[in-house]
């Protein structure tokens, strides 16, 4: 949570050596290896003929968990997040392997001397960040230079860690040089997209809004098919599919609120008594990665605290102990050890407001009973039966995978991502441990992602009908416009009964937000000269008749004094997008075949049986 990059810099190599070592025993020692046919050298996927071994990613994959769980210490990581983070560590692996490939194919390499180059000239943002080297609130290089001859460098493993950054950083910047090279925006370029932010129009406009009957919805399977086929990559979604949940929440009280404060403030008498600030953090401090440290958080910088710790922290003065401070997380005690300028040196002591222990059991011997009842089965009704028994009102919630589920508003943790990762309609999930309480859920319905007509044939459906009522709108737009040509747009509106909106001066954002849209007719009254009526203009969403009452041309002087700075802009924007372009088509071209969710599904139903 409170952890500064000092730390993250001095022992970036240990903390990889452990996530290495406990990320394989955890496969190891978990029993999945034995309980179903992942071994060492089963492969998860394959990228264009290069294996990804199922251990490699699980070790990936932990050493991200690991990370995020420091950050944030003393609370469980949800399924959806450790979903998000194996996602993440599966996609990086990927990545990793195919600009491997595209090096070999383009030749590129580092040398020793490069590395050594980078190393002495060019340190990574996660050491120009480090507090240690900071002079003034800024990266102080002497410092860094200095740091690179010490003796703690190399025992720090910092050495070994800044060479690991640079063999994968080094070649990617050379192979995205080559990418980008040969990018160049002319004036006139930069001239029109100065013109599409700062060319202003009054309009004048007629919106010919569809209405739907269901006589446009009316459409058979052959027209939807041919729009489908007219249409297909619009239609590629993610699965989605419902579920139903079983919630038993934790209920925290005031008195347990009020309990926690009356212990953290003994706590601050007994130190203020004499007792060692570090032993107490040791005993009490809810926040176990600090904790071992004597309650250390080592060095800190403005930014980096959640807001009423680092209100607190701030206040004190070098050796001073805080009063009782509530966060997000509980309740701190906090110790100022040192300050130099805005870095400082802080212990804290965390207690968490937790419900007391009799609800606690109370709701844990429930969740229990819960869990024998309904858990892990593929067997509906018993999560029906297990509602019942307990006396609990089961809700549904729509799931999106890659989403995380709510329900009126509210987080549902964890049952999302185990919907889309190997679950099967009636399966009922384990029971998920949350902060707030405790969820089962069970798989309702199911739809698989991808292009499959029967999938959106409703949306597809609903967009003929659209087009069709669309459709029906345009002879009265077709009269409006030729009753306006012998008059104006006005007294032929209001002849019929029709509104006029005027958006008065604006750019073409303005219009858009008018017109509902950044549309064909936004385009249109930006193209015609003022005093012009439109014929009518046709998108999605409606027709459109126009007169244009007036335009504002950008200015020419305006956009040679800026033109140095939309250039760069321009460029670094023409950059990122083919780097992006690069690495999907990349990613799109490969052959890749990827095994996790038949695999995870595997070693969750072989544990159940």
């Amino acid at each position: 949570m409170l952890q500064t990059m000092r730390s993250s810099a001095k022992f970036v190599f240990w903390i990889l050596a452990i996530a290495f070592v406990g990320g394989f025993l955890l496969v190891e020692t978990s029993g999945l290896l034995g309980r179903t046919a992942v071994t060492p050298t089963t492969a998860v996927a394959s990228v264009n003929g290069t294996d990804i071994l199922y251990t490699d990613w699980q070790r990936r994959a932990q050493q991200l968990v690991q990370q995020e769980q420091q950050s944030q210490p003393g609370r469980s990581l949800t399924q959806d997040e450790i979903t998000r983070i194996d996602n993440q560590a599966f996609d990086d692996m990927v990545a990793d392997i195919l600009l491997q490939q595209e090096y070999r194919r383009r030749g590129i390499t580092v040398s020793d001397e490069e590395l050594r180059d980078y190393a002495r000239f060019a340190p990574p943002p996660w050491v120009q960040n480090a507090p240690d080297l900071q002079t003034e609130g800024r990266f102080d290089p002497a410092k860094y230079q200095r740091l690179l001859a010490s003796s703690q460098a190399r025992q720090s493993g910092l050495l070994i860690a800044l060479e690991q950054y640079y063999r994968t950083e080094v070649p990617k910047q050379k192979l995205f040089e080559q990418v980008t090279s040969g990018l160049y925006v002319t004036d006139a370029e930069l001239w029109r997209s100065w013109q599409d932010g700062a060319d202003s129009a009054s309009i004048s406009f007629v919106a010919f809004r569809p209405t739907l009957t269901a006589a446009d919805s009316n459409v058979g399977d052959d027209e939807l098919r041919k729009y489908y086929d007219a249409h297909r990559a619009e239609f590629d979604r993610p699965a989605h599919g419902t579920v139903s949940v079983l919630y038993i929440p934790r209920v925290v009280s005031a008195a347990d609120s009020a309990a926690v404060r009356a212990r953290i403030t003994a706590l601050r008498s007994e130190i203020a008594g004499g007792a060692k600030f570090e032993e107490v953090a040791k005993r009490e401090s809810a926040d176990s990665g600090s904790a071992a440290q004597g309650g250390s958080l080592g060095k800190t910088t403005r930014g980096r605290l959640v807001p009423e710790f680092e209100k607190a922290a701030y206040a004190l003065k070098p050796g001073e102990l805080s009063q009782p401070v509530l966060t997000q997380f509980g309740y701190h005690l906090i110790k100022l050890d040192s300050r130099s300028g805005d870095t400082l040196d802080l212990r804290h002591i965390l207690l968490r407001i937790e419900p007391s222990d009799s609800s606690a059991a109370k709701v844990d011997r429930e969740a229990d009973q819960l869990s024998k009842l309904a858990a892990s089965s593929d067997q509906p009704a018993k999560f029906d039966e297990a509602a019942r028994t307990l006396k609990l009102t089961p809700f549904r919630v729509s799931v999106t995978e890659g989403e995380p589920a709510e329900h009126n508003g509210r987080y549902v943790p964890s049952v999302s991502a185990w919907a889309f990762n190997g679950a099967k309609v009636g399966e009922t999930s384990d029971l998920f441990d949350a902060e707030d309480g405790y969820y089962l859920a069970r798989l309702d319905t199911l739809v698989t992602g991808g292009k499959s007509f029967d999938a959106v044939k409703g949306e597809v459906r609903h967009r003929v009908a659209q087009s069709r009522a669309v459709e029906r709108q345009v002879p009265a737009a077709q009269a409006l416009a030729v009753a306006a040509r012998s008059s104006t747009l006005d007294a032929a509106a209001a002849a019929k009964g029709l509104t006029v909106t005027k958006t008065g001066l604006t750019n073409r954002a303005g219009a858009a937000k008018l017109f509902g849209s950044l549309g064909e007719a936004v385009g249109a009254a930006f193209a015609l000269p003022a005093n012009t009526l439109s014929t009518p203009i046709r998108q999605d969403d409606g027709v459109f008749v126009m007169h244009v009452d007036a335009r504002k041309p950008a200015e020419r002087a305006a956009f040679e004094t800026q033109k140095s700075d939309l250039r760069t802009r321009r460029l670094q924007q023409l950059r990122t997008q083919r780097l992006q372009m690069f690495l999907d088509d990349l990613r799109k071209s490969a052959k890749l075949t990827d095994k996790r969710k038949d695999i995870n599904a595997q070693i969750r139903r072989q544990a159940t049986t």
